[in-house]
């Protein structure tokens, strides 16, 4: 048993509402005798309603929807949570993490903690920890927890059942992790009573999302064994406290993908699940999926709908009857006590973190007449991304005014890509909420070297492992590659070059170092190349002197100006737009064919610069034709001698 589950005060809290109930049931009173009803299996069916979002990631205002509309906010949302409260007033309210961590509202997430006491005001019940909720380290949860309390305000309820830091004499153990958990009051499930209904809430943490949290100092237990734990020990505890069968919801940090995923696997090795809220994969499901007799919704990410389930409940198990997604767009009014509540959060951001780098939350940096891709048509396909090419050409811009020398190339990838440029006025806020990832540092810019070996490793990266993973797809500056989807795996690369900002181009040497500007979250990836890649690609970033840098040093690697502050992502993209006097510049209205992406299947294209890769095919191809051609050989030999008989 986890030393939270039981803490005093659930206790203490849990014991009261079994006395109260048990007055009320001496006593006859009508509330007292519905309850009994309801737990019983006597009375008739209840239709229980769960309200979900997940994946919100900061995202207090609207963004700007592609169609020239609006969606998200939590403003509009509160509005939309408020009218099905109306209809349903004993309906829950609950989200399934990453709240935090995509607006320039995450730089207060260490001090204020806005985040969690926007969700406590706007009444949510209960919320769990997503990979990004790491991204300021440890030590800025643990910071965010400890503010959220001092905050005096209400709060959502934390649940994590499988998603613990190192215990008390183990290796990694933190202090001080552990007692903001306990201050905070974090457990792993929680019992809930609506409408004379129980609810049995936990949280669930999967594989991908512990990928996606490599600095977290958690550990991760197996989401279906301790779900499965958990699952029995709340049932039990509410029949022993209440007699009653709860409605079972896992709020899970793990996700859905085409239908199946970690979400879909973890409702088929669990039983007594009757809903998950699945986070972490930013899926949509318009349909809920049923695996058995669980129910899994997903509500996409950015607040762009509420997610409203409504379950048959017998007093012993539950059905699913009902579920929609409500959009939140530009048709809905506000709440004005949010709306005026998120508006005192954004001039605090304006004084604490904007004011010392020269910008504000809405300055207007140009006006955008060039249609990028959405952020979907950049995932879709391989191929060469003017916004992609935007954000690396800013960062190689930055990191070389910053460091007033020449910077062979800089990148960047899909995965920490988050939204596109609007058409017309681009804001500091629009850009941060495109370039707003990084662990604990909103996206510093480092500098790293690797070999030209290594170099073209990079470049095979986007070309034969973006399949494998989409987030890996890589946008350079600095570079002219091409490659044919149809060479073989880790050899689709046939030519590759260093292109000068002059315009010139320049061989790439395997055994000479060139310097690597990217942002610290890919940075810390680079490493991981072998592993993706199943160990036949490296990619070993280096300092100036050749020696491998692991990825908790990369913070002595960060770029500085002049006056020593960091060079953020957002920062660098922001002062690029702002050099543009005004327009975007016309040159990113059309790719310039520095990645140029083909289908062949020319020999001679087939063929070109192969590798190691390439020629073990072709070695295994010609054994194969010639033991074909062997056989066939003796097989003729051999009826030539019976027919000679």
């Amino acid at each position: 048993m986890r030393f939270y589950t039981r803490l005093a005060v659930k206790r203490l809290m849990t014991l009261a509402m079994a006395v109260m109930l048990l007055v009320s049931v001496c006593l006859g009173t009508g509330a007292a005798g519905a309850t009994a009803d309801a737990v019983s299996g006597d009375a008739d069916e209840k239709l229980v309603t769960v309200l979900f979002t997940h994946d919100l990631h900061s995202h207090f205002l609207p963004s700007s929807a592609e169609d020239g509309g609006e969606f998200g906010g939590y403003a509009r949302l509160m509005t939309i949570i408020n009218e099905q409260r109306a209809k349903y007033p004993d309906a829950i309210l609950v989200d399934g993490g990453d709240f935090s961590m995509g607006s320039l509202f995450q730089t207060c997430f260490a001090t204020d903690a806005l985040e969690l006491r926007l969700m406590g005001q706007m009444g949510y019940d209960a919320t769990t920890f997503g990979n990004h909720e790491f991204d300021y380290l440890p030590e800025g949860l643990a910071s965010m927890l400890n503010a959220a309390v001092d905050s005096g305000d209400t709060l959502p309820a934390i649940l994590d059942a499988n998603y613990l830091p190192a215990e008390k004499g183990q290796e990694g153990y933190n202090a001080d992790m552990w007692n903001a958990l306990e201050n905070y009051g974090v457990s792993d499930y929680m019992l809930l009573e609506r409408g004379g209904v129980y609810f049995a809430l936990f949280g669930i943490t999967g594989y991908d999302s512990d990928k996606c949290a490599p600095n977290s100092g958690m550990i991760l237990e197996s989401p279906a064994q301790v779900s499965q734990q958990i699952v029995d020990e709340a049932v039990a505890e509410c029949k022993e406290l209440y007699g009653a069968e709860p409605v079972v919801v896992c709020l899970s940090h793990s996700g859905t993908e085409d239908g199946k995923g970690e979400d879909y696997d973890l409702a088929s090795s669990v039983e007594g699940v009757d809903l998950i809220v699945s986070a972490h994969t930013h899926t949509t499901l318009n349909e809920a999926i049923k695996v058995g007799d669980t129910a899994i919704v997903s509500a996409g990410e950015y607040g762009k709908y509420l997610g409203v389930v409504k379950l048959s409940f017998d007093g012993e198990s539950a059905q699913l009857a009902d579920y929609e997604l409500i959009a939140v767009d530009e048709t809905v009014q506000e709440d004005p006590m949010l709306a005026q509540k998120i508006q005192q959060f954004k001039q605090s951001v304006d004084e604490n973190y904007l004011a010392p780098y020269g910008f504000s939350f809405d300055e207007v940096l140009l006006d955008n007449t060039v249609k990028f891709e959405s952020l979907d048509e950049v995932k879709a396909t391989q191929h060469e991304s003017t916004l992609g090419n935007l954000f690396s050409d800013a960062y190689k811009t930055a990191a070389q005014k910053a460091l007033d020398e020449e910077v062979d190339i800089a990148l960047t990838a899909t995965g920490v890509i988050r939204e596109t440029m609007p058409l017309g006025q681009v804001t500091v806020s629009d850009v941060f909420n495109a370039a707003s990832l990084g662990v604990g540092t909103e996206g510093e810019l480092v500098k790293v070297y690797v070999t030209g070996k290594d170099l073209k490793n990079v470049f095979e990266v986007d070309a034969s492992v973006q399949p494998l993973m989409s987030t890996a797809q890589l946008f350079i500056s600095g570079a002219r590659y091409s490659f044919n989807t149809n060479r073989m795996i880790f050899n689709k690369v046939d030519s590759c070059t260093l292109l000068r900002d002059d315009g010139s181009t320049q061989e790439i040497e395997d055994d000479k170092l060139y310097s690597v500007v990217t942002g610290m979250y890919v940075g810390q990836m680079l490493g991981a190349v072998e592993e993706k890649s199943f160990g036949l690609l490296t990619v070993t970033p280096r300092d100036a002197q050749g020696n491998p840098i692991e990825a908790k040093d990369f913070v002595n690697y960060v770029i500085r100006d002049e006056q020593g502050n960091p060079v953020k992502e957002w920062y660098a993209i922001s002062s690029y737009l702002k050099a543009m006097d005004g327009e975007m510049d016309s040159r990113y209205e059309n790719p310039d064919g520095r990645k140029l992406v083909y289908k062949s299947l020319s020999p001679a294209s087939l063929v070109r610069n192969a590798n190691v890769f390439t020629y073990a095919v072709m070695a295994a191809v010609l054994l194969l034709i010639g033991a074909v051609v062997l056989i066939v050989t003796l097989s003729v030999r051999k009826a030539r001698k019976k027919k000679a008989k």
